[in-house]
């Protein structure tokens, strides 16, 4: 039983793909400044930040986890309008694989999904040049020049609208002309944020720009996406362990119609053979979240928490929940326990003892935990483990 749970953080995003960090550097300070102890590296699509980040965790004493992130659409699910865990999108559904093989042999299944968002993210540059030359303002951006400027490998609907409002503060001189520039951009509505909020600015131009509907707007090739269970054949193949993203309650307190009940999700997880979930605390409500943990806990799943990082601004790396509400110790541990079963994870494909079935993993999993507890603390040579 571990008695002393070390400090989690299993899902952030890096400059890899798009995030709030200027460098995995920042990250790891904030790690250390914070007592995270362990972190994971949860990229879409890429896996390209895998060794600095191991770098930089040895480096550090943290002990590294090896994540991705990618989306499946379920045809069925968008067919009957379900949403799953994108408010917005019915059957577009986020997958994680969780303890990856290191280094990496996942990349080249994901080609074809990166290589889409790619001709997605080049024809949004494109619109969005047609709409600026067509309201007379003189910017103009390519591809290249985002990627170089502002990403590492993809680059997302983030990157442009950070491009975009850079490029504004230095088109005109003053606030009053780059309100009346952004009044412009938007067809005629005004903006409603502190324009010098860098991260309020920029989800406003991306949500007056390139969401559905949109002047810049392209939607996504149906054909580029695989099944929910194709998603997970290719984490599996790679060393991994699906994991379903949790959406829980948004703002409103809206649950999507895949989570709203607890019984349902939980029998549609087991029969797409998911034994892990994550969610991201500050999203949620404690007094919503923590039932729900309990739920899926007493279930024998795996379960970790982070903070995702991929918005503009920096919020703390210690995962707590919305209001600023901290975790609770069965939290705690929970988080804990679900990262020592990845690190065993880890442990056993990195040492050949192949273990991929799933369902032993439920049935292992206090002795998984176990070791996964051994694994982190030797490789943070701490000198006292808290294991019984």
């Amino acid at each position: 039983m571990i008695t002393s749970p070390l400090k989690v953080n299993a899902h952030i995003h890096t400059p890899y793909s798009f995030s709030s960090f200027t460098g995995l550097e920042q990250a790891f300070e904030m790690a250390v400044n914070e007592n995270v102890k362990v972190l994971g590296i949860n990229d879409f699509y890429v896996t390209d930040g895998y060794n600095e980040f191991d770098a930089l965790a040895r480096l550090n004493k943290i002990f590294p986890l090896f994540n991705i992130e990618a989306i499946a659409l379920s045809k069925e699910l968008q067919d009957r309008g379900v949403r799953v865990n994108d408010p917005a999108n019915p059957g577009r559904t986020y997958i994680c694989g969780k303890g990856l093989n290191f280094p990496s042999t996942l990349q080249g299944s994901l080609d074809n999904i990166k290589t889409e968002s790619q001709r997605q993210i080049m024809e949004m540059i494109e619109k969005l040049n047609a709409w600026l030359n067509e309201i007379d303002i003189d910017l103009t951006f390519s591809y290249q020049e985002v990627r170089q400027r502002y990403a590492r490998q993809l680059v997302r609907e983030r990157h442009i609208a950070q491009a975009l409002r850079i490029a504004v503060f230095e088109y005109v001189p003053d606030d009053v002309q780059r309100k009346n520039i952004l009044q412009k951009i938007y067809g005629g509505t005004p903006t409603t944020v502190d324009i010098h909020d860098a991260a309020a600015l920029e989800n406003e131009l991306r949500n007056n720009l390139l969401k559905a509907g949109k002047k810049a707007f392209v939607p996504e090739d149906e054909k580029a996406f695989p099944s929910i269970e194709q998603l997970c054949e290719m984490i599996i193949h790679a060393g991994g362990m699906p994991c379903y993203p949790v959406l829980l309650d948004d703002a409103a307190g809206k649950i999507t119609e895949f989570e709203s009940d607890r019984e349902r999700l939980y029998q549609n997880l087991m029969d797409l053979n998911i034994h892990c979930i994550e969610l991201i605390p500050q999203r949620n409500r404690l007094e919503i979240m923590e039932p729900f943990v309990h739920y899926f806990y007493k279930k024998g799943f795996t379960i970790t928490f982070g903070t995702e990082h991929n918005a503009p601004g920096l919020i703390p790396l210690t995962p707590q929940c919305s209001g600023n509400s901290r975790l609770t110790d069965f939290l705690l541990k929970v988080n804990y326990e679900g990262a020592c079963v990845i690190a065993a994870h880890q442990y056993m494909n990195a040492k050949e003892l192949k273990d991929q079935n799933e369902k032993e993993l439920i049935l292992r999993r206090t002795e998984l935990t176990q070791l996964g507890d051994k694994v982190i603390r030797k490789e943070l040579a701490l000198d006292k483990a808290s294991s019984s």
